[in-house]
């Protein structure tokens, strides 16, 4: 009798037990109840609208999953920053530009991509994926393959032969009582006059900065952009200078893609643009070089759901979100079948892009002392201080920039 009731007791108590469920998963089975996942994403101010649509899209693709996603205004040339401020606080997945992909790592806070790593391989362009990789490693999914410059031109005032010199677009500027604009106290620009003469910005295994910028080539581009400079034909500019200025004053200028759009509505039937001209290195006239970068999305190392932010951060990088990009804000696309779209291949600024990139660097050669230098060498050439040889300037700039 003793021994019925115990076993009649032993089975009510793992009935018990089923009936009340030994785990999560199975009460959610039973229950129908979805998973919930809770992420946090930055992007750029201008970012927002099309963000909001394609997370919205996200989670209908994804109806599985209850998801709550938290969208943050946070630029991708600040990603960094603030990434860095507090890793832990920072979003799961956030945009940056790939010139911080150096840092990002060294710091621990981008999340090696792993999930459908072959298919973003194949898909994107290879200088996207190398911009978005380190020693080989995935860290990130191009979003954009149009983050360099190249020349914008008034077809009134400048001629198709014209804009492939610099000289000859200064010249012909100047008799027309115009401008030519670059914002030479930029390092991101005044890089494309060195790096075209041949110079070296590259990083050792150590992550020191390597630069010969003040080699004998190096102070030819030097006297160079002290001749572009001084020039009647010539003013340096910020990108509300040049959309300010085209139409009136300005006769070509150097930017990027994200004022293609506003420059197009100023100069209309006049709107051009092309690769970056050929400037005088001595007596040889040599082509601009130009820093190529892409705008890249990552993944926190500090997500508590790494699996669905690479999930989401591929979602907003597909092809599909890709054209959406170009669409509504016109962004070139890195992935390959976006690109190849007609309307791609039409748009002027991107055909521009696309011929200057096959002279463009990549920016994960740059570490962050190079740009202070570089900007205060290209300050002391617009304020026409002269107190030193060029020489001398391009010495000090490179022994801050590899100290």
């Amino acid at each position: 009798m003793k021994k019925f009731l115990a076993l009649c007791l032993s089975v009510l108590m793992c009935a018990s037990l089923v009936a009340c469920g030994s785990g999560d998963d199975n009460s959610k089975a039973a229950t129908g109840e979805k998973k919930k996942v809770t992420l946090k994403v930055w992007g750029a101010q201008e970012e927002q609208e099309l963000l909001g649509k394609l997370i919205a899209d996200f989670k209908k693709a994804n109806s599985d999953k209850d998801y709550t996603i938290e969208l943050g205004v946070v630029s991708e040339a600040d990603a960094k920053t603030k990434v860095l401020e507090d890793t832990a606080a920072a979003a799961d997945v956030f945009a940056f530009a790939n010139d911080q992909l150096n840092d990002l790592v060294k710091a621990g806070a981008l999340y090696e991509i792993t999930k459908n790593k072959d298919e973003i391989v194949s898909a994107n362009s290879p200088s996207s994926i190398d911009a978005a990789s380190k020693d080989g490693v995935l860290y990130g999914y191009p979003m954009t393959a149009d983050n360099g410059y190249f020349l914008y031109y008034d077809k009134s005032v400048i001629t198709a032969d014209d804009a492939k010199s610099f000289e000859k677009m200064l010249e012909v500027s100047a008799a027309k009582d115009k401008k030519v604009v670059m914002d030479v106290s930029n390092g991101w620009y005044i890089a494309s006059f060195f790096l075209g003469a041949g110079g070296k910005l590259e990083l050792s295994k150590d992550g020191k900065q390597i630069c010969d910028f003040n080699n004998d080539n190096g102070v030819l581009a030097g006297e160079s952009i002290k001749n572009i400079t001084a020039s009647k034909g010539f003013m340096t500019g910020d990108d509300d200078v040049i959309k300010g200025g085209f139409g009136k004053k300005i006769a070509a200028a150097v930017t990027g893609a994200w004022n293609a759009k506003d420059i197009k509505a100023i100069l209309g039937d006049n709107y051009a643009a092309t690769k970056l001209p050929t400037f005088k290195l001595g007596d040889k006239d040599v082509q601009m070089s130009s820093f190529a970068g892409c705008k890249v999305v990552g993944v926190n190392t500090e997500t508590k759901a790494p699996v669905d932010a690479m999930a989401l951060a591929e979602f907003i990088t597909n092809e599909k979100a890709q054209i959406e990009r170009f669409e509504k804000r016109g962004l070139g696309p890195s992935n390959i079948k976006a690109a190849s779209s007609d309307a791609v291949k039409a748009d002027i600024a991107l055909s521009a892009l696309a011929e200057q990139s096959k002279y463009a660097y990549s920016q994960n050669n740059v570490s962050g002392s190079y740009w202070d230098p570089a900007e205060a060498f290209g300050t002391a050439m617009e304020a026409k201080d002269y107190s030193k040889t060029v020489k001398q300037q391009l010495d000090a700039m490179v022994a801050q920039i590899t100290k």
